[in-house]
């Protein structure tokens, strides 16, 4: 191992990748003992807050393991994950069940105010401070000359540039601006990679993003349900399959590196691509944000990112990796059919990135959310379980049904909307709440968490 301190990349970081690189390699291989992080440190020459700082975030991707008393292990190869001891074929559910379903149990629907505080997995907080930057940003759009005809179907040739530098430094991503399509979000890009896709069925997380399943049945496919806390080596007859990695939503889990390892292999086997959405990735508290998947196998995985959770929802922009030959059907298509992002928001994310506007704000954000996990864990664990590490601006909290009814009640009774973790299960059963806290002040989530934990408490 060699690490260079001329390097921008942080010490860990290159030791990190070089541990991942011997393993992947089978230089490492399940059960070795890796050495103490003193020894290590004095080996390389470097402090030892190095050693442990690139092994706390090997361990919090599933490479390794620390054993008490015993050292640190490697957990995971691939040859290991190609052939996993347990796995996991998905459940297959078809639109027409889905909707059967809908019609048996049907929901009537309540109406909220707008300004109703809601603690949903979706909206990000957004500091005040960066106020100034955002609205530099749109008025640089106003003077900006829009295109003469219609965009280029693969986005803004600077904004692609400066996604590339992002993608590149932030999750290790090596690309070249045209590989990327920039897209109207997460949705709009798996909308863009459903008919380049051969006859099958999508298996889809299960509990997992309800839009992306519906957006598979929009488009006439059949949906199979991959169960979202297993390892699964057989992908069946589907096609693809549709997963959240780096923070599975809704519940919060890391998909371990061997687990990661085995659904590639099993995509291979079926002939079938993994569709990464990168859900999430930048809010980590403890380590740095986990490596994406594409990173394991670029000819296999189609990557999608998006602005959601680091600047807006409703700015709907998002980015598209995909392999060679999916990459060049997705732009014919959109080249025929002029689909692509608005100009005027891919200019103004232009500016935002520009000017460390993003940067910012995921600092911001992060730093607000590691405060915050810990309160919510604090009111909830006396009366559920956690389902994943905290992380992300969310936690999801397992309990019966009634009891997440109960405390959904008294939230809506004290001005705040709260989410089942019922409605993002399709066969799993699993029951619970799903607690958002990024786009509340900490007062709202104070009053919020009141009326759950005191609904729990009765």
């Amino acid at each position: 191992m060699t690490l260079d301190r001329t390097s921008s990349e942080p010490l860990p970081a290159q030791l990190a990748e070089q541990v991942r690189s011997l393993v992947l390699s089978g230089t490492l291989r399940t059960g070795d003992r890796v050495p103490s992080s003193r020894a290590l440190a004095t080996d390389l020459g470097v402090s030892r807050a190095v050693i442990e700082q690139a092994y706390d975030q090997l361990a919090a991707e599933g490479w390794l393991e620390a054993r008490r008393g015993s050292g640190t292990y490697v957990t995971t190869t691939r040859a290991a994950a190609a052939a996993p001891q347990v796995t996991t074929r998905p459940t297959r559910v078809t639109s027409r069940a889905t909707r059967v379903t809908s019609r048996a149990t049907p929901v009537t629907p309540r109406r909220f105010p707008r300004s109703l505080p809601r603690l949903d997995t979706g909206t990000p907080f957004f500091d005040p401070r960066l106020e100034p930057g955002w609205r530099r940003a749109w008025r640089e759009v106003s003077v900006a000359a829009p295109p003469r005809g219609y965009d280029d179907p693969l986005g803004l040739p600077e904004l692609r540039e400066a996604l590339a530098a992002r993608l590149g430094r932030t999750r290790g991503m090596d690309l070249h601006p045209d590989e990327i399509i920039v897209t109207a979000g997460t949705t709009d890009g798996l909308r863009a990679v459903l008919p380049e896709l051969r006859p099958g069925p999508v298996a889809v997380e299960d509990p997992g993003y309800r839009a992306a399943a519906e957006t598979v049945l929009t488009y006439g496919r059949e949906v199979i349900d991959l169960p979202a806390v297993e390892t699964v080596g057989d992908l069946g007859d589907a096609v693809a399959a549709y997963v959240t990695p780096a923070h599975q939503h809704p519940l919060g889990r890391v998909m371990p590196a061997a687990d990661r390892l085995a659904l590639i292999a099993a995509a291979r086997k079926a002939d079938a691509v993994v569709i990464e959405d990168d859900y999430d990735s930048e809010f980590r508290y403890d380590v740095a944000p986990v490596p994406t998947m594409a990173t394991l196998d670029r000819d296999r995985v189609v990557y999608l990112g998006t602005a959601a959770k680091s600047v807006v929802p409703t700015l709907r922009l998002g980015w598209l990796v995909a392999p060679p030959d999916l990459h060049e059907l997705i732009l014919h298509r959109r080249t025929i059919t002029h689909a692509g992002a608005a100009w005027p928001s891919q200019r103004a994310l232009l500016t935002l990135l520009r000017d460390g506007w993003l940067d910012r704000a995921v600092r911001s954000a992060r730093r607000v959310y590691a405060e915050r996990a810990p309160r919510v864990a604090e009111a909830m664990s006396p009366y559920a379980t956690l389902a994943g590490p905290l992380a992300g601006m969310y936690s999801t909290w397992l309990l019966p049904e009634p009891d997440a009814v109960r405390a959904r009640a008294a939230a809506r009774a004290a001005g705040f909307e709260i989410n089942l973790l019922s409605t993002y299960a399709r066969t799993s059963g699993l029951t619970g709440l799903v607690v958002g806290f990024g786009g509340i002040s900490d007062t709202e989530l104070d009053q919020a968490l009141a009326a759950v934990t005191g609904a729990l408490g009765r």
